[in-house]
């Protein structure tokens, strides 16, 4: 018994003992195993790209999403001091060759402002419905000088010629301003009119329907990079108000809000305002202190805070009509050189669309209603040459650029800064206060906005093949070009004082010169046409230029979310449906 006792003992012995081994070797093996697998997540983190998005995360509000109505208040005030630099530089270029002063360069910022207002509100209701600002447009500069240089108007142009009428018949002084602006204005604008009807009846959506990841990258990212003359060389005018600014905005919405948390983003949301606000105060006490006293004329009309002469020139209370500074009129040739601007502006337009779509966390935008946001753009640009804007429509790229920056892409945001744009364009002085912020800031404002507008196009390169040969070469290639040529239209026009077209027809020069000094629509066409030339029929083409990707959205019925975000408001798309 004793034996078998000791025995039984023993067996139990060992029994625990081989328990304990097990648990141990057991122990052992899930640690191995857990370490493998950290191991082969960690590779896996390593190896897998990043998931292609269709929408963009990260955005706070998307499209049909809003934020509380004070808030919504404040970024639309937001948006409309962005598009206010745009507004002011394009008459302040182009209403002193037409032989105006301040009071007319007041009146055509109104003007320009009330119009915006009324092509913001038609396309966030009625065209794409994207929140996107209508503004003016930078390409319309060369076709308003040049109509305005016209050797018919010489004489209005000519302060010799004005005073030996105005000794005869004793025309008021003051209306010598009007007259000659208004004449500029009039004919420089009403030519736009002609393009409301003619870009629905040439744009339709077919040509959007072929446009692939591939080719909108350059066409999204020089839209941006286009203009980089208005960003850092705008802010040297005055570097030191004009780098503070630049500092203050990158601290305010990139530095602080991940050095100081917050349960509300409002550094980084508010940033423009916050940052324009300081530098403006700084700048203001610079002017009061006699910093600029003996410094250039110059360096004193960028640098002081009381040199625009917008408060003075401008009145309390002028409403914009039409057909304010006279009867219309039209010429062939500058209704040619008109339409290659408003073509032009038609691409950046389609550009800053599909930028917009991103930064709204919508999905990309179709065919369709790409084809209904440039009629309306179209419509905007009869608004302009209605009203007389000296300019004409495109989409505002700074406040592309502003929804990334403050990610809100909120179209009743939008809206409400198109309300702003009404208020301050009928009550001018208080427009003129705001307006009045010296450009250097402005530029300062540009260097950030304009970079995010851009950034844009990096998104759709996750849809393309960036192992294939065709793809860098189409990138490569149409990023140099959209460079280089404007470029070199630029300089040959300032060293040989006309452009490198140079026939007996002016109109058909300036027509040449305006398309190809645009860096997006150099771009754009170059990288349409080798994504559709190039390699066409080869297999792995489609594939390639990442069309697989937006097949789904050629067609407005074929992908749900379509009518989600792009849908016309009041039941209006069961009278006029997208297809």
């Amino acid at each position: 018994m004793e034996s078998f006792s000791g025995i039984k003992g023993r067996r139990r012995v060992s029994t625990k003992s081989k328990k304990n081994v097990n648990s141990r070797s057991w122990e052992w093996s899930t640690v191995v195993v857990r370490m493998t697998a950290a191991a082969a997540a960690k590779v896996v983190d390593e190896l897998v790209p990043h998931p292609v998005k269709e929408q963009l995360p990260g955005v706070d509000f998307c499209v049909n999403s809003n934020p509380s109505w004070a808030e919504a208040i404040v970024l639309g005030f937001q948006h409309y001091l962005v598009m206010l630099g745009t507004t002011v530089i394009i008459p302040t270029v182009i209403v002193p060759y037409m032989g105006g002063g301040n009071v007319e360069k007041a009146q055509v910022i109104q003007t320009l402002l009330f119009v915006s207002g009324l092509n913001t509100l038609l396309q966030t209701w009625f065209g794409t419905r994207l929140p996107v600002v209508i503004g003016g447009s930078f390409r319309f500069i060369i076709p308003s000088l040049y109509v305005a240089f016209a050797h018919r108007y010489f004489f209005y142009l000519n302060p010799y010629l004005v005073s030996l009428l105005t000794s005869y018949s004793k025309v008021h002084k003051n209306n010598e301003g009007d007259t000659r602006c208004s004449h500029g204005c009039v004919h420089s604008t009403y030519v736009a009119w002609f393009f409301g009807n003619l870009e629905n009846c040439c744009e339709s959506d077919n040509g959007c329907r072929f446009l692939s990841p591939l080719s909108s990258v350059p066409l999204v990212a020089l839209v941006g990079l286009g203009l980089y003359e208005q960003g850092f060389p705008l802010l040297a005018e005055c570097v030191e108000i004009g780098l503070p600014e630049l500092i203050i905005l990158i601290l305010f919405s990139h530095y602080i809000p991940h050095i100081w948390s917050s349960k509300r983003p409002i550094y980084d949301r508010f940033a423009v305002l916050l940052s324009v606000g300081i530098v403006w105060a700084y700048a203001a006490l610079l002017t009061v202190s006699g910093a600029y006293r003996n410094r250039p004329l110059n360096t004193q009309l960028s640098c002081r805070v009381d040199r625009s002469g917008l408060v003075r020139g401008s009145s309390w209370i002028s409403i914009p009509y039409p057909i304010q500074w006279g009867p219309p009129s039209l010429h062939v040739g500058e209704v040619f050189v008109m339409l290659a601007a408003a073509f032009v502006a038609m691409i950046e337009s389609t550009g800053a669309f599909i930028a917009a779509s991103r930064y709204g966390s919508a999905t990309h935008i179709p065919a369709s209603v790409h084809s209904r946001g440039i009629g309306w753009l179209g419509v905007g640009m009869f608004l302009d040459g209605l009203f007389g804007t000296g300019s004409g429509s495109t989409v505002s790229v700074e406040n592309v650029g502003l929804l990334a920056l403050t990610r809100v892409g909120s179209r009743r945001v939008i809206q409400i800064s198109a309300a702003f744009m009404l208020f301050f364009s009928v009550f001018g002085k208080f427009g003129a206060v705001v307006a009045s912020i010296p450009l250097p800031i402005v530029g300062a404002l540009y260097c950030v906005l304009f970079a995010l507008m851009s950034s844009a196009s990096l998104g759709l390169l996750q849809y393309c093949n960036l192992n294939s040969f065709r793809t860098k070469f189409i990138i490569g290639f149409s990023f140099f070009m959209g460079l280089s040529v404007p470029r070199y239209f630029s300089d040959y026009v300032i060293t040989s004082g006309h452009a490198p077209v140079h026939t007996h027809s002016v109109w058909f020069n300036k027509m040449v010169l305006v398309i190809f000094t645009s860096p997006a629509a150099v771009a754009g066409i170059v990288a349409y046409f080798l994504d559709l030339t190039l390699a066409r029929k080869h297999g792995s083409t489609r594939r390639d230029s990442g069309r697989h990707w937006w097949s789904k959205f050629k067609y407005f019925d074929k992908d749900p979310r379509s009518a989600e975000f792009y849908s016309l408001p009041y039941g209006l798309s069961k009278y006029f449906p997208s297809h």
